[in-house]
């Protein structure tokens, strides 16, 4: 019998008696485990071996996982610093002990919502107590994080770890934990499938009778074709049935291929697209929209300032309309706000919480737009936010901004504007919820049902300029306007269950691999 080398290589490493990995083949024969795997499957198909299989459990920390690790979880970092405090005897400031913790950003809410559930005491009306009885050494969750990271350090690299299929039995842990453990992404759990290799007994006969080496060629080069030697060259045969690595090559990301949609239905709407700074004046992002200066969202809790010099460029003669608009109000029936009005501070420069900013340079003329009726136009960019992350906020994400200028518009077209922008991704079930907004009346909120859960979830926020906006900007007509999320849109058309699948540190790359855009 003759086989190519590397089939009598795999069958020589081959054993009747014991399954033997294909790793392990690879490593005696010094080949690539996807070449001992073709040549198995060769063989396979000669009745010389027999090839099996077994899904393992994989599990391995993330990054957030190997953090806690070190630092320990924050939950229980959180339950010392109240014990350093005394909150054992006498309930403690919540910030304090946040404070004394260094728990930061998102770990705030993860401490604060883990602490309650492992009963490791309770929050109560801004003040911490502890739990003297509670043991957070015997926290089966830190346990499994130790037990893992113990097992990824002893056991090389991690590859070396999945191919052993590390898993809860192995671990030692309830797999109840491990799954606790997963739905906070501090471990990432998989299958791993390890192939093995045994001799038949038609394999064993071929050995015993001899088998002859034959060198065969994979490919046809320039240089066989040059020489002649292709003549008598052995080519080894391709089987198309074997089962071969997955090849991921780029495609682009769901936001990016929502994003373009979106632009494309507007744009056949008769829609022009906006374009502007991320970083501005608050006078674009919130005086021009009537939002008092005092106003709760415009301190540093919900805003991203930046030390930055003041925006001069803005004109003067702007400036004093809007300000005389807040103090007093617009037009014979208006009525201001009454309240502290500074130039300094609408000049200071902050990240953009919405793209209105840009509507707001757009309708002022500013951006150099045209501004005879009618008008209509768009923006899908990102904003940013002081928001706690949750399955539907993000710190930064984009928005769809847009607008129409036009004589004697109302409600029913802003909701029709809608209905047919939905209708191009299959949506059909918009419902609207009156709502109310400084710089718009009559506001709605726009709602959406999530295909896969059910749940109605907040898809945008709209309505029709007040006087108080448009009048100081120098348009004498009507505007409608919105903002919608592009991410929630891209929940409704892919599926999508968490806003953070689908970009940012916990993103699901499988996910973003397979999700498909629908309309």
């Amino acid at each position: 019998m003759r086989l190519p080398e590397r089939q009598l290589a795999v069958l020589e490493a081959a054993s009747a008696t014991d399954e033997r990995t294909v790793a392990e083949i690879a490593d005696e024969t010094d080949l690539k485990p996807e070449t001992v795997a073709g040549a198995a499957f060769d063989l396979a198909d000669e009745g010389l071996v027999a090839v099996g299989s077994a899904t393992d459990e994989t599990l391995e920390l993330t990054d957030e996982g190997r953090r806690y690790v070190e630092a320990g979880l924050p939950e229980t970092r959180l339950y010392r610093a109240g014990l350093d405090a005394g909150a054992d005897a006498e309930p403690a400031a919540m910030g304090a002990v946040i404070g004394a913790a260094e728990l930061d950003g998102p770990e705030v809410d993860i401490a604060l919502a883990n602490f309650a559930r492992k009963g490791l005491g309770s929050v109560d009306g801004g003040e911490l107590s502890v739990d003297p009885d509670a043991d957070p050494d015997a926290d089966p969750e830190a346990t499994a994080l130790a037990a893992l990271a113990d097992a990824d350090s002893e056991g090389a690299d991690t590859d070396a770890l999945d191919g052993e299929g590390l898993d809860a039995e192995a671990l030692g842990v309830d797999e109840a934990v491990i799954e606790q453990l997963d739905s906070r992404g501090l471990v990432e759990v998989g299958e791993s499938v390890t192939r093995t290799v045994t001799l038949t007994d038609d394999g064993v006969d071929a050995l015993m009778t001899g088998v002859e080496a034959t060198e065969t060629v994979g490919a046809l080069t320039p240089e066989l074709l040059a020489s002649g030697d292709w003549r008598d060259a052995e080519f080894a045969e391709y089987n198309v049935e074997a089962e071969a690595e997955t090849a991921r090559g780029g495609r682009k990301h769901v936001l990016r291929r929502t994003a373009d949609r979106v632009k494309d239905v507007l744009v056949g709407m008769g829609f022009q697209e906006m374009e502007g700074p991320h970083a501005d004046a608050d006078f674009w992002i919130n005086d021009c929209l009537f939002m008092p200066q005092d106003h709760p969202a415009r301190t540093h809790w919900d805003r991203f300032a930046l030390d930055v010099d003041p925006m001069d460029s803005i004109p003067d003669e702007l400036m004093a309309r809007v300000e005389a608009a807040h103090r007093d109000g617009w037009g014979l029936d208006g009525d201001g706000y009454h309240s502290p009005w500074s130039a300094d501070f609408a000049r200071e420069v902050a990240l953009r919480g919405h793209t209105t900013s840009l509507s707001m340079r757009y309708l002022s003329g500013v951006a150099g737009a045209e501004l005879e009726p009618p008008q209509r136009y768009f923006s899908v960019e990102k904003v940013y936010r002081n928001d706690t992350l949750d399955p539907t906020h993000l710190l930064e994400f984009f928005q769809i901004e847009g607008w129409v200028m036009a004589e004697d518009l109302s409600v029913r077209d802003l909701m029709g504007t809608f209905e047919e922008f939905y209708r191009q991704f299959g949506i059909t079930d918009i419902r609207f919820k009156p709502h109310y907004n400084p710089y718009t009346e009559p506001s709605f909120e726009l709602f959406g049902e999530h295909p896969e859960t059910g749940e109605e979830i907040e898809i945008g926020n709209s309505g029709v300029f007040r006087e108080e906006v448009t009048g100081p900007l120098g348009v004498d007509c009507d505007v409608m306007a919105w903002g919608l999320a592009l991410e929630r849109l891209a929940m409704l058309t892919t599926g999508a269950e968490d806003i953070r699948d689908l970009h940012g540190t916990l993103a699901d790359i499988d996910f973003l691999r397979n999700a498909e855009v629908s309309y």
